[in-house]
């Protein structure tokens, strides 16, 4: 098979360059290779549907700039393929005076980049979330919620009517590169392009070194665990309750989101996961686990945030210290009110001096462009990451 691009993984990232591309270039021949026989099986699939303001991000960063322009995007594709959206609102509560502070922070970055948002007195905040704790809040009225799968599967629609392919239940399992051509194979497919785009997600490092490149970044799997609220207790939270995050740590902590169709996930800790796709709580790949364990910027990481990652194992066992944490965002919160849904996974790149990769990472040659980081708000911003590819590829036509 001949193209003149192929992309690796059928996340939404991968098919939203696929879409730009298609967009752009129709002349172009495109190929999207995706080891599983459905699109948006993992991180896209997993993922909490929230379409994300930009508030958090450094200014002038990637991840400030694609967020902010993707979000526009995502809602305008929305609006124009019919796909059910909502912009709800969300909180960040302060729970108490020393938080006020870190909020204020946020708050500042959010102005900066253009965000919708205001510090609303605690009487403010129970008029939105009568059930929320916390003493003041950021309220960001423009964030939203969408079914990223949804939005996967019409972009998979679009690339198809667009004479593009989706070549799924393969995996990548060599690349051989010439002078005028790259070769991709598959256990059922050989697939010679011309230019390769590495969208590869949880296995993106490992595609990176297919090509003949070494990844900035070791990707290490961070497992994400769940809850969802019971009917009875879905009053508790009507729209997207967030805490200050901490500034230490990558992630954001446990927070409250009710999702596109009405149900409400609570979540998720941040465990490491013993494989990249090992989502049930005693699956493992012992291959993944040890490449994890045994690389040095994993365990420089470790060494600085072992009492985080301390307290995340515990509430992955304990399901009282889970509800303990929830607790402090909606204190009504009890044991009876939760049931576990599925977990998910997420890329978090790791450099060998063992420093959480923070901001989308994308690493070019002539003929090869490999997104070795994207983590959230990929989603959000996947048509403006996808755009961004397709401007850099034009270069090289």
């Amino acid at each position: 098979m001949k193209t003149d691009i192929c992309i690796i993984g059928g996340g939404i990232v991968g098919l939203a360059t696929a879409y730009q591309l298609s967009d752009q270039y129709p002349d172009k021949k495109i190929v999207v290779v995706e080891k599983e026989n459905s699109l948006a099986k993992h991180q896209t699939g997993h993922n909490s549907g929230v379409l994300h303001s930009g508030i958090y991000y450094k200014p002038g960063s990637l991840k400030a700039i694609n967020c902010r322009m993707g979000k526009q995007a995502m809602e305008a594709f929305c609006e124009e393929q019919e796909i059910e959206h909502e912009l709800c609102g969300k909180v960040i509560v302060a729970l108490n005076e020393e938080e006020v502070p870190r909020m204020e922070k946020i708050y500042q970055r959010g102005l900066e980049n253009g965000v919708n948002c205001e510090i609303i007195p605690r009487e403010r905040l129970v008029e939105i979330e009568p059930h929320a704790a916390g003493v003041r809040a950021i309220h960001v009225p423009e964030c939203g919620i969408v079914n990223y799968k949804q939005v996967c599967l019409r972009l998979g629609e679009i690339i198809q009517e667009k004479n593009g392919q989706l070549l799924l239940g393969g995996g990548v399992k060599k690349i051989e590169s010439s002078l005028d051509e790259i070769e991709v194979h598959t256990p059922s497919d050989s697939i010679q392009t011309t230019y390769l785009i590495n969208c590869a997600g949880l296995h993106s490092d490992r595609i990176t070194a297919m090509g003949g490149e070494q990844s900035p970044a070791k990707i290490i799997p961070f497992k994400g665990e769940y809850f969802e609220l019971t009917d009875d207790s879905k009053h508790l939270c009507k729209n997207l309750i967030y805490p200050v995050p901490d500034p230490e740590f990558p992630f954001l902590g446990v927070h409250f989101t009710r999702m596109i169709d009405n149900s409400v996930e609570c979540g998720p800790n941040a465990v490491l996961a013993f494989g990249r796709e090992a989502y049930g709580k005693f699956d493992l790949n012992l291959k993944d686990l040890l490449e994890s364990i045994f690389y040095p910027g994993f365990q420089k990481m470790a060494i600085k945030h072992w009492r985080m990652g301390w307290g995340e194992m515990w509430r992955s066992y304990n399901k009282g210290a889970f509800v303990k944490a929830l607790q402090r965002l909606i204190p009504e919160i009890e044991a009876k009110h939760l049931h576990s849904v599925p977990a998910g996974i997420r890329a978090q790149a790791v450099s060998p001096e063992g420093a959480m990769v923070d901001d989308f990472l994308i690493q070019e040659n002539n003929r090869i462009i490999n997104v070795c980081n994207a983590p959230s708000p990929a989603a959000t911003a996947s048509l403006t990451i996808g755009a961004t590819i397709a401007k850099n590829l034009s270069s090289r036509f």
